[in-house]
């Protein structure tokens, strides 16, 4: 599938989305080239939008694997948290994000009944920028990772 923009002399832009080969666009444009310039771009690049659901799939099971049956010891938790957000950091950039700037933000701490609360503030366009995030419990630690992705303009 092709994303095609169709821009007049007037500079006006007019944006369809068609399922056909370039040279069969070509045929149905044949008429329009004298008052049109056509500029192709594969959808798959121009619309790879940033995906909540599947990074909350990547996030979840990579939390879950690195882990469960981890005991909470102080002075492991800031290599742990370092090294869980490089791994969620790089399966998401795998994915093929090519225009988002991709934050990681990893907590953990110990578990002993309290409640936390956690926030982050961003300037962001809505239209484009979103968030996934998930908790991890078990019997001695809680994990909250959240990953940002952030459109470059």
């Amino acid at each position: 599938m092709y994303f095609f923009f169709l821009v007049t002399k007037l500079e006006n832009v007019f944006m369809t989305v068609f399922k056909a080969d370039v040279k069969d666009l070509l045929q149905l444009f044949g008429a329009f080239l004298n008052r049109f310039r056509i500029f192709v771009v594969k959808v798959s690049r121009f619309f790879s939008r940033f995906k909540p659901a599947i990074v909350k799939e990547f996030i979840h099971d990579i939390v879950r694997e690195r882990l469960s049956g981890v005991k909470y010891e102080a002075e492991k938790i800031p290599e742990l948290c370092s090294s869980l957000a490089e791994c969620i950091r790089d399966k998401v950039k795998s994915i093929g994000f090519d225009k988002y700037k991709i934050i990681v933000q990893v907590m953990i701490g110990e578990q002993r009944g309290q409640g936390v609360k956690m926030c982050s503030r961003f300037f962001w366009d809505a239209d484009t920028d979103n968030y996934a995030e998930d908790v991890f419990m078990n019997d001695s630690l809680f994990c909250v990772a959240a990953v940002f992705g952030c459109y470059f303009y």
